[in-house]
């Protein structure tokens, strides 16, 4: 190889274009720098260095900008235009690697000559360049756009240099930047050459691809005219039959709209059969308008259209600390779901995404959660009430064979959401029934299941619709009736009752400034926390906050009544004593408990759907025949907890100092206060037998403690639910001992702290532990009359 020659010339930046050697371009040059170096080289020996910038739009590039290998040319000819370009005529001759830039006014830069090196394997060179030659005539020919001159086509069929082929050949060639600098930067020709070969053969196929594709094109088109020819044949005979234009261009409204909905191809071939149907149809058939409607249905339910998801659990945390005062525990689990839903986002995770259940009392905001998990994920939100639901057909729809068919609530939902994922909240689903016309709990099953909602089946769409991508939520007040296949789909999520410092907390920061603003007092009106446990303990009762916001509701309505009247300066504050003008005579009474010993009665402790309360059961033996009388609205199991506790005492008559024979020679008669008030459950068992223990025995209770436990025939204490609940009940109404079974230990976690402290739990196993704390010696018999001091004369 000769030896490599190195010069230091100008440099003229290239956009949009690689000049290899061998070739005389023209070329614009408009830059006042590149003007510069032409000039420059014109003044010196008319040589300059030609390299290709990476990026085109860049208008004052910098050596770090332009390709490293570029080409040596000398210019020709250079000719000023009216508008200040120069145009010149360059002769490229050799290849040229820049190695290193000069500091100048323009682009100047120091570079190796490259010389062509010699043929490696001159036979392989000569099939090449016939094989090149060969494919160049071809590509010429079914080019569509590139034409060269004759004498052109002839400099490449005449040249033998396989070197000047290779640049020719790329010079004229439609290919890329990127590609003809490849090649310009390949130094061997053999490979140079097989590098042009593999792109002559590559757009060769490319060519035979379009001529088949066009092919296929052309005969579609043909079809397509067929087609039209028949259907303008068809107007013309509805025109005749009466048809109109207006139903002419529905039909072709739909057709439009069916081939851009972007439907699965199974739904659109559907929906093309539909159409096809009622284009034979009579348009004022009823047919045809229950075609139409059905063809509506399809388009306008959504099959690809998506809202952007957010996946960040922070801003889900903001959110819902922003929404919702408390529920440590359940946004913590919340948290927890959506975490797993980041981390897979985008897997396959089909199978492994339960849906969200939340259980509680009314009014412990189970339905916003699922407005702020919606709000946070960037989701559309959809609520579906199912309180009364009793019609499996209102969740799968009815059969188009009916008048008025319409889809079920899913496919509803989905319309108005108008996107396939959606947060859906299935509100009250322990409300379900069913009856002769279906259960819809069970069509509730398909739409639950992650195995199976990709493929649900609506009986008025009736094709497979997707609902894989919907966040289902659902929420009860109690898990007792839902049917146990459709609560194994959904992981629950209990919600409890609120705390009283809880409720004060959310009545403060969240419910009274926007009452306050709702009503237009905000500056003007101000309420004592003592007010708001006033309006809590004697104005609602309630596990959640709904009707304690009602009330702060009604304060600020009647204050803004007073304030038109009789407007007033500064800000009014409402403090406790001020709420019957605002409210009314209290509803209720706080639960303040008997301290004092009382005999055939027990103070227990139970658990409603607002929340814990306490149970005070009465008993009473008296001369009879053996009759046992319960009453106090009891349901079934309350019933049988007190026949289980009688039972308990008839097996250990000697052990307690019962009557022999009580059970035939005494009527029993056990009542539960509030008789208006229906009341059901085991965990009254213990607080039974605690006051018919004291009615037979004559012992009075202590009615400081309060308890709550299951009995077992053999004197067994069983575990219960709503631990928290019923200690803040026996909190609020200031007892501060309480028996609990000892298997629910564990669940005081549950419990807040500031409660706990002040309270003194005993855990049993046995009837017989809370017996003997309970039972207090016999009273002393009363002193006769006789025997009494008589009051003195003066008294």
């Amino acid at each position: 190889m000769k030896d490599v020659l190195r010069l230091e010339l100008p440099v003229l930046p290239l956009r949009n274009t690689v000049i290899l050697p061998h070739t005389t371009t023209g070329v614009d040059v408009g830059r006042p720098k590149s003007k510069r170096a032409v000039e420059e080289a014109l003044n010196a020996d008319r040589y300059l260095f030609l390299v290709t910038q990476k990026d085109p739009e860049v208008d004052d590039p910098t050596p770090e900008d332009l390709y490293p290998v570029g080409t040596l040319a000398v210019v020709k000819q250079a000719m000023r235009l009216p508008d200040g370009t120069l145009q010149v005529m360059v002769e490229a001759r050799n290849r040229a690697r820049l190695v290193a830039y000069v500091a100048a006014p323009y682009l100047r830069g120091v570079g190796e000559v490259l010389p062509e090196p010699p043929l490696q394997d001159p036979h392989l060179a000569r099939v090449l360049v016939n094989e090149v030659q060969e494919a160049f005539e071809r590509y010429l020919q079914n080019h569509k756009t590139l034409r060269l001159d004759r004498y052109q086509q002839e400099a490449v069929k005449s040249t033998l240099d396989p070197a000047i082929l290779a640049d020719l050949v790329t010079h004229h060639a439609t290919w890329s930047l990127e590609e003809k600098q490849q090649i310009l930067e390949t130094p061997e020709v053999e490979e140079r050459l097989k590098k042009v070969l593999a792109l002559l053969l590559r757009d060769l196929e490319r060519f035979e691809l379009d001529k088949k594709i066009a092919a296929r094109v052309k005969e579609q088109m043909d079809q397509n005219q067929r087609e039209y020819y028949l259907r303008e044949q068809m107007k013309a005979i509805q025109k005749e039959l009466g048809g109109g234009e207006d139903f002419l261009s529905e039909i072709e409204e739909l057709r439009e709209r069916i081939e851009k909905k972007g439907m699965p191809e199974g739904v659109k071939e559907k929906a093309l059969k539909e159409l096809k149907r009622l284009e034979r149809m009579q348009p004022g058939s009823p047919e045809a308008t229950v075609s139409r409607t059905y063809l509506d249905w399809l388009l306008e339910v959504p099959w690809t259209e998506a809202d952007p998801e957010v996946l960040d659990i922070a801003v889900t945390k903001r959110v819902l600390d922003e929404d919702h005062y408390g529920l440590k525990d359940v946004k913590e689990r919340i948290l927890e779901y959506l975490a797993v839903r980041q981390l897979t986002q985008g897997k396959e995770v089909r199978g492994h995404a339960p849906i969200l259940c939340f259980v509680g009392p009314p009014g412990v905001g189970k339905t916003s959660l699922g407005k702020s998990i919606a709000r946070s994920m960037n989701r559309k939100f959809h609520r579906i009430s199912l309180g009364g639901v009793r019609d499996e057909a209102e969740i799968r729809g009815h059969r188009r064979t009916y008048i008025g068919a319409l889809p079920g609530k899913i496919i509803q939902g989905m319309k108005q959401v108008g996107v396939v994922n959606p947060v859906f909240l299935l509100d009250e689903i322990d409300k379900l029934s069913s009856d002769w016309r279906g259960d819809p709990a069970s069509a509730l099953l398909e739409v639950l299941d992650p195995e199976q909602n990709h493929t649900f089946t609506d009986h008025y769409l009736d094709v497979p619709y997707d609902l894989s991508r919907v966040f289902f939520i659902t929420t009860a007040n109690t898990l007792s009736t839902i049917p146990r296949p459709l609560l194994d789909r959904m992981e629950v999520i209990e919600i409890p009752g609120y705390t009283l410092p809880e409720k004060r907390s959310i009545a403060r920061h969240f419910r009274w400034p926007f009452q306050v603003k709702e009503a237009g007092l905000e500056g003007r009106l101000e309420i004592t926390d003592r007010a708001i446990e006033r309006i809590i303990q004697e104005y609602t009762r309630e596990a959640g906050v709904r009707n304690l916001d009602r009330e702060l509701s009604k304060v600020a309505r009647k204050a803004a009544k007073d304030y038109l009247e009789s407007p007033w300066e500064g800000v009014r504050v409402v403090d406790a004593q001020d709420l019957e003008a605002y409210l009314g005579v209290p509803k209720y009474r706080p639960d303040r408990a008997e301290k004092a010993p009382q005999l055939g009665a027990a103070q227990g402790l139970a658990w409603t759907p607002y929340g814990g309360a306490l149970l005070t059961i009465e008993a009473v033996a008296v001369p009879g025949t053996g009759k046992v009388n319960l009453t106090g609205n009891l349901g079934e199991v309350m019933k049988e907890s007190a026949h289980a506790a009688l039972t308990y005492l008839r097996a250990h008559r000697e052990e307690w100092g019962l009557p022999e024979g009580f059970h035939k020679d005494f009527d029993l008669h056990i009542h539960v206060p509030e008789g208006a008030t229906p009341k059901d459950g085991p965990s009254a068992g213990i607080t039974m037998a605690t006051a018919l223990a004291s009615a037979l025995t004559g012992r009075p209770v202590r009615m400081d403690i309060a308890m709550t436990g299951e009995i077992t025939l053999r004197g067994k204490v069983l575990a219960i639910g709503g631990v928290k609940e019923k200690l803040l009940a026996a909190h609020q109404a200031g007892i501060f001992r309480v028996i609990l079974p000892k298997e629910n230990e564990p669940e005081l976690k549950e419990v807040p702290e500031e409660i706990l402290k002040d309270l003194e739990i005993t855990f049993v196993e046995e009837v017989g532990e809370v017996l003997r704390l309970l039972l207090l010696p016999p009273a002393p018999p009363p002193v006769p009359p006789a025997d009494r001091p008589q009051p003195s004369a003066g008294a």
